[in-house]
């Protein structure tokens, strides 16, 4: 990659890693505070209707993907024509989404009960959820600009943004809390601070693009085009709401609604990792995407296999220090009783993992616009993994449901997608890659029982204990990682890029 799409891409990594630094750090002493304060209860309720809103957002038809991926062409050809056409499009389109949303939220209200399972009832729960589809509704204002933003490598504006008014609004959520011990005060606080990162973000593009106004409208032939990856990407959507945005809702009608505010505990740990891990892919989305545009078979390849070497360390190494630490996390910030069974541990970690070390082929399948090839298979994939969870579930509870989500994925895409990816972008076999993911899983499952034997001495029953532990995993795996890449030509040009970003620093 040339020199301006490795700092643009680092640049969007470092931003988008302080701001999940900053956001767990306060989302961490806000979950404690919402606990103390409302109840496991109420973080039932919080899990379910949030996945319930995801769901909803099936209603831009996965159009986000497709939006950005239209952007990548006209902004490597500064076709300002083209952009301003597609951006009165987007606008157009996403005002009626937040109708859609709003319509399709406020028919669900009916069935809340029939989701909904607690021992005790709670009041106000119509208003609760209303709540939540107006922050919906106000998360659509002002999308198409950030995609912009996205698409022409300058995410790192978005992340700085959201950790300024995603902090404040952490902080005053907390504190107005803790006074009013109200939910309703908690959620209407939380929409404020949506509408008003989105228009900040909005101002923002506005004074970077001011050439970027007109009343150009996009030709037929084109506006179809478009429309036609936005259908290719709707069922990409739809497959990952049904993969990974029914678990909560299946969690509450199989176990119980509390035990979605149980899972959310371990979400918040493992979703900020996983978060941390895709800002780092998603930063290379749009490099990749212009490289797309202009550059070689051959450096596509290399890339691709440095970027895959890169996903490997870091997944592993995440993977291992959570798999070791997680649980003493949970014991001491709130409780034993708060800690899942091993296997459903491994459930959850095992599709973190997974999904950890797959971005490589998405960001390239993203990139290259290829989702009409694999869309149908997609779809299968979502509608296994919606059956195994029902079936897994009542054998096996939160474990069965969570593992149905892995099966379905390695029995689908997990080898279909490579295939295509090598048949139809680098005209080679591939025969190597399935081998490194098998390489891989071995060195991991080495790596944890070795770590484990090193570490296994120290009895965590305190914070102090456990940061020493945390550091002791942390190098231990690290330094396993390490000796066993080093030996490949990746490796040593990812150790070099860094060396040279720091010196330059």
């Amino acid at each position: 990659m040339s020199k301006g799409r490795v700092q643009n891409s680092i640049r969007n990594v470092f931003f988008s890693f302080l701001n999940l630094v900053v956001t767990f750090i306060l989302n961490f002493v806000s979950r404690t505070i919402f606990i103390y304060v409302l109840g496991t209860e109420f973080l039932g309720i919080n899990g379910l209707f949030s996945e319930i809103l995801m769901m909803l957002s099936l209603a831009d038809l996965g159009l986000g993907s497709a939006m950005v991926y239209s952007f990548y062409k006209p902004l490597a050809e500064k076709d300002n024509k083209k952009i301003i056409s597609l951006i009165n499009t987007y606008k157009k389109i996403y005002t009626y989404i937040a109708l859609v949303v709003t319509i399709i939220g406020i028919s669900i209200i009916p069935f809340l009960n029939y989701i909904i399972k607690l021992d005790k009832p709670i009041n106000n729960l119509k208003i609760y959820y209303i709540l939540f589809v107006l922050n919906s509704v106000a998360s659509y204002l002002f999308i198409y600009k950030s995609s912009l933003l996205n698409a022409d490598q300058k995410g790192y504006i978005i992340a700085k943004f959201s950790m300024v008014f995603n902090s404040i609004r952490i902080v005053v959520q907390a504190v107005f809390l803790l006074i009013t011990h109200n939910y309703i005060v908690y959620l209407i606080v939380q929409i404020l601070f949506t509408l008003i990162n989105n228009i900040f973000i909005g101002y923002k593009v506005d004074k970077l693009y001011p050439h970027f106004k007109g009343n150009y409208k996009l030709q037929k032939d084109e506006a179809k085009g478009i429309f036609d990856n936005v259908k290719s990407v709707f069922l990409y959507k739809v497959s990952g709401v049904l993969l990974n945005g029914t678990d909560n809702t299946l969690i509450s009608l199989l176990v119980g609604t509390i035990y979605v505010g149980y899972y959310s505990n371990y979400n918040m740990i493992i979703g900020t990792v996983s978060k941390f891990i895709n800002t780092i892919f998603t930063a290379l989305t749009a490099s990749i995407g212009n490289l797309m545009t202009e550059d070689n078979n051959e450096k596509r390849f290399n890339v691709f296999k440095i970027i895959q070497t890169g996903s490997f360390i870091i997944g592993g190494i995440s993977t291992i220090c959570l798999y070791l630490l997680i649980d003493d996390f949970i014991n001491l910030w709130i409780g034993k009783n708060f800690i899942f069974d091993k296997f459903t541990l491994m459930a959850i970690l095992s599709n973190f993992y997974l999904s950890s070390v797959l971005p490589p082929i998405w960001i390239y399948r993203e990139a290259a616009g290829i989702f009409k090839k694999t869309k149908y298979l997609m779809l299968i994939t979502a509608i296994i993994n919606l059956v195994m969870s029902i079936i897994l579930g009542k054998l096996y509870g939160i474990g069965g449901i969570i593992a149905a989500s892995l099966i379905s994925r390695l029995v689908t895409y997990f080898w279909y997608e490579p295939i295509l990816l090598y048949k139809m972008y680098f005209n080679s076999s591939v025969k190597k890659y399935f081998i490194s993911h098998l390489l891989n899983v071995i060195l991991l499952v080495g790596a944890i029982f070795t770590v484990d034997k090193v570490t296994q001495f120290i009895v965590v029953l305190e914070w102090s204990t456990f940061f020493i532990k945390a550091g002791l995993v942390l190098v231990l795996s690290t330094i396993i990682y390490f000796i066993i890449y080093s030996m490949t030509k990746e490796f040593k040009y990812l150790i070099e890029l860094g060396k040279n970003m720091i010196l330059k620093k």
